[in-house]
């Protein structure tokens, strides 16, 4: 029976940094065990039932499906998500979302805010838990998706979030808050992209969006003001050359203080406008 340094060397392609890491979360996970104890315990021998799982995961990978999805989990802010092929997996950028909406809700507030097509509840949950005394409106077209947040919100203990089956705005019914936020899908429906990488196996509702990538943030933009209340911020991620025409859609609705926000690559990322 193999080590657990031997099963890393024979799985990982040598000198591949990334096919290296990846292999030790995956080992990691069969062993329900960190990373660093992989290191500490080298010559521990796995049993043949953790052998063949992990000789599975790391087949999976190589045919290109997602780490999280192997896993099933995915870190996002301060919190540990649970993920399945039913949601978008969680991107570092979008905690741009986040930021920029912690800072529009004061500490202490009573804040009523929604957030549109939740999947996993990452950006909901991420904002609940920062922001104890809001409340957050988490909706999704898919019940799949919901059910995926509501567990997490349970596992997580974050108590101050209620959930809505719905398509955008549609979920909203009549009531108002004082910020709607959304990573909607924002790819064009011919992207060579959405063939390629972890793309593959992610959900194509959660992804891909009309000709020009635009067409849920269109329905967006069009119906939220009458869902915000006087002061209310839109926030809407989206693609890194969409912000000018972002913008533009915004404006043409009649919110003020329109702008966009950077990525770390210094690509436009967020944008949006409050209710005049």
């Amino acid at each position: 029976m193999a080590t657990i340094r031997e099963l890393l060397l024979a799985a990982a392609s040598a000198g591949d940094v990334e096919a290296r890491h990846e292999v030790e979360i995956l080992l990691g996970h069969v062993l329900q065990r960190e990373r660093a104890w992989l290191f500490t315990h080298a010559e521990f021998v796995p049993d043949s039932a953790q052998v063949d799982k992990f000789l599975e995961l790391v087949g999976a990978r190589r045919r290109g499906e997602p780490i999280a999805y192997l896993i099933g989990k995915r870190g996002f802010w301060t919190l540990d998500l649970t993920v399945t092929p039913d949601v978008l997996i969680p991107r570092p950028e979008t905690e741009l979302l986040v930021e920029l909406a912690l800072e529009r809700i004061p500490p202490d507030a009573e804040f009523q805010l929604a957030d549109l097509g939740t999947g996993s509840g990452a950006i909901a949950l991420a904002i609940a838990s920062e922001r104890p005394r809001s409340h957050v409106l988490a909706t999704d077209a898919s019940t799949a998706a919901l059910a995926i947040a509501k567990g997490n919100a349970q596992r997580l203990g974050i108590n101050n979030i209620e959930y809505s089956e719905g398509d955008w705005c549609a979920a909203l019914g009549s009531r108002v808050f004082e910020m709607i936020i959304s990573n909607p899908p924002y790819i064009a429906a011919d992207d060579a992209h959405l063939a390629q990488g972890d793309l593959r196996f992610e959900p194509a509702s959660a992804l891909a969006s009309g000709a020009d990538g635009l067409d849920a943030i269109r329905q967006i933009i069009d119906a939220a003001p009458r869902h915000l209340a006087s002061g209310g911020w839109l926030l809407l991620e989206h693609g890194f050359d969409q912000g000018e025409s972002v913008r533009g859609l915004l404006g043409r609705r009649g919110l003020i203080e329109v702008q966009s926000w950077q990525d770390l690559a210094g690509h436009d990322r967020i944008s949006g406008g409050r209710q005049p």
